[in-house]
């Protein structure tokens, strides 16, 4: 079995030196496909699931040795500066955005975009999960971040594509983006987002920052 400490994940590091700092260990181990497709096919953690990689002229998406990967839907947010809008996080105007549905999207240079995914996911009490991107994608400098899917979130996942070239780049819908990893931890947490009613959860489309 595969084990990393809390702090060995991106992002986690002061979560897990507070951990150390109270003389608990905190350790994840990284879910395999077995597991992944047990969790999807009985308890429907994703839905729907491809049990298998489909790879035959798409970028890649279903199922992966330690890992999900996602599909992007059709609908996306291409940000704009047609408007002159101010991206704030506490006040954030739509009109930063351009809605596109499309079976592909062109995100301008050094631009960004949003989507979500076809995919909607129901994540167990005592797994967290993290996002890395896809080689095809990377390799093209096209980044996508998604924060973790904590324990016990529900809902389509919104997407964020960053295109970090110089150059238009297009992002091809209903096929793969990202991958999902899913660690288990070695106890359940004891609030989880459905505990303090995240205000995320069971988001359908996308869904825009909110406080």
């Amino acid at each position: 079995m595969v084990r990393t400490a809390l702090s060995d994940i991106p992002g986690q590091g002061i979560a897990g030196n507070a951990c150390r700092a109270h003389g608990e260990g905190v350790f994840l181990s990284i879910k395999s496909d077995r597991w992944i497709r047990e969790q999807a096919l009985i308890h429907k953690m994703i839905e729907p699931f491809s049990e298998k990689q489909v790879r035959e002229g798409v970028i890649s998406f279903g199922l992966s040795s330690y890992g999900y990967d996602l599909r992007v839907s059709n609908e996306f947010k291409i940000f704009t500066n047609v408007n002159s809008a101010i991206i704030d996080p506490k006040h954030f105007d739509e009109r930063s955005f351009v809605s596109v549905e499309a079976d592909s999207v062109i995100i301008p240079p050094n631009s960004f975009a949003l989507a979500r995914s076809i995919e909607y996911f129901r994540i167990p009490r005592d797994i967290l999960t993290i996002c890395v991107g896809k080689s095809t994608y990377a390799r093209c400098g096209i980044i996508v971040n998604v924060t973790p899917f904590e324990p016990e979130w529900e809902g389509f996942v919104t997407l964020e594509i960053s295109n970090t070239t110089p150059l238009p780049a297009r992002i091809y819908a209903n096929e793969g983006l990202c991958q999902i990893i899913f660690f288990q931890s070695d106890e359940p947490c004891e609030i989880s987002y459905a505990d303090r009613r995240g205000k995320y959860q069971k988001q359908q489309g996308i869904v825009l920052p909110k406080l």
